[in-house]
């Protein structure tokens, strides 16, 4: 007996929905598009290419537009005998430094065994060896930077690589920078030099809304599902909830991927609205549960805190309430407690991490505070806690309250 065989009753290619397929054809981002093609245009006219940089929050598709325009850029071009262009592209998601980009690109240009190592050389010397490798490939090169907000204030590279020809560093190479970037403010943090250059053309992609969702994952199922795979409303439903939360097309590809999942496991014909609806619960409790991994003890205390609030239906509330009720906790778990602004900064953590939401109350002479809330669904956020704290009795007494009060 075979312990795994092949299910193949929903899925047609379900890597249609993975966040690697590049589609034929970009949907919903044909303004973005235009202008973007416009600010590449000097390549193909044989002049120096533009420094681009582009924001917008996750999933909205920035890296997208970015593969699918430069790949049919590379193809035209080579058209043009007097065009040589190279496309050299860096997450730098894990780098968080000009000093560790410059070090990875030279390791990245380099063959195998001529590395340099990423700590001992001044920095200058570094993008010495940067621009050597940039002559050597020679012709227009495009160098895009995803998540370039990670290297935050320490931007020298930035500064100096649209600098590098006027300061004689490049003579047969001419360099343009694509900047990726989920941090609206990222602009305003870098050096007013480096503002002046680098964003010569700045593109904003803002969220989708419900129906553009909605026909990007029409065209994505056509090619990732069976043509009777999918209850009526399905797709509506995915997008609806994803413009609700983010106007994320990852979201909601991902949704539709891990219903599509739990479907098949529950051996149906097709993926149907609670299949939506579970697969929307499993992502949330994953990211709950992840960003659980980023938090102390006391980041988790005063998360339950609020879990606790919310159910007593006391949620938006104060952080002098939440404290009163974290108190209660470290008593309870015989932990030593934090003083309240401690935990008012461990709730700002959360919020950042999108498991809270705040509200900031303006209350004149007595001054200003936040309110926070769950962000996230209760029942994911104390499953989440359950795993981590370990508190029974407490995580289970707050159950019982929120059962009473028909929280879920």
């Amino acid at each position: 007996m075979r312990r795994f065989e092949r299910k193949q009753n929903i899925f047609r290619n379900k890597d249609a929905l993975g966040e690697s397929y590049q589609p034929d054809q970009i949907e919903e981002r044909d303004e973005e598009i235009d202008e973007y093609m416009d600010a590449l245009q000097p390549v193909v006219d044989g002049w120096e290419p533009n420094n681009i940089f582009l924001y917008g929050n996750t999933g909205v598709g920035k890296t997208a537009v970015t593969d699918y325009l430069l790949e049919r850029l590379q193809n035209d071009v080579s058209e043009y005998e007097d065009i040589d262009l190279s496309v050299i592209s860096l997450n730098c998601k894990t780098l968080n430094s000009s000093y560790q980009v410059a070090v990875e690109l030279v390791n990245k240009l380099r063959p195998a065994g001529g590395e340099i190592s990423s700590t001992g050389y001044p920095q200058q010397t570094v993008f010495k060896k940067l621009y050597e490798e940039f002559e050597a490939i020679g012709g227009t090169i495009l160098l895009v930077l995803d998540e370039i907000d990670s290297i935050g204030a320490r931007d020298e590279l930035l500064y100096e690589l649209p600098r590098a020809r006027a300061n004689n560093n490049l003579d047969r190479a001419k360099v343009g920078v694509i900047g990726i970037s989920n941090d609206f403010k990222f602009r305003d943090q870098l050096d007013p030099r480096v503002q002046d250059t680098l964003c010569e053309r700045e593109l904003h992609f803002p969220p989708y809304d419900a129906p553009e969702l909605e026909n990007i994952l029409d065209s994505r199922a056509d090619v990732a599902i069976t043509e009777d795979g999918l209850e009526q409303g399905v797709l509506n439903f995915c997008a609806a909830l994803a413009a609700r939360d983010s106007g994320s097309a990852r979201q909601a590809l991902d949704l539709l991927r891990l219903a599509g999942e739990i479907a098949e496991n529950s051996n149906a014909d097709l993926i149907k609205r609670d299949h939506v609806e579970a697969a929307r619960a499993r992502l949330e409790q994953e990211r709950v549960e992840e960003g659980m991994r980023e938090l102390t003890t006391h980041g988790r205390l005063a998360l339950l805190a609020v879990i606790s609030k919310a159910a007593k239906e006391e949620t938006p509330c104060r952080t002098r309430d939440i404290y009163e009720e974290y108190l209660t906790l470290c008593s309870s778990s015989g932990t030593d407690s934090l003083a309240q602004r401690s935990v008012h900064n461990h709730l700002s953590d959360l919020r950042m991490l999108g498991i809270l939401s705040a509200f900031e109350n303006r209350s004149g002479s007595r001054g200003n505070y936040y309110s926070y809330e769950l962000d996230v669904p209760f029942t994911s956020a104390i499953e989440a806690m359950s795993d981590v704290l370990r508190i029974d009795s407490e995580i289970e007494m707050i159950r019982e309250i929120a059962s009473v009060n028909g929280i879920s």
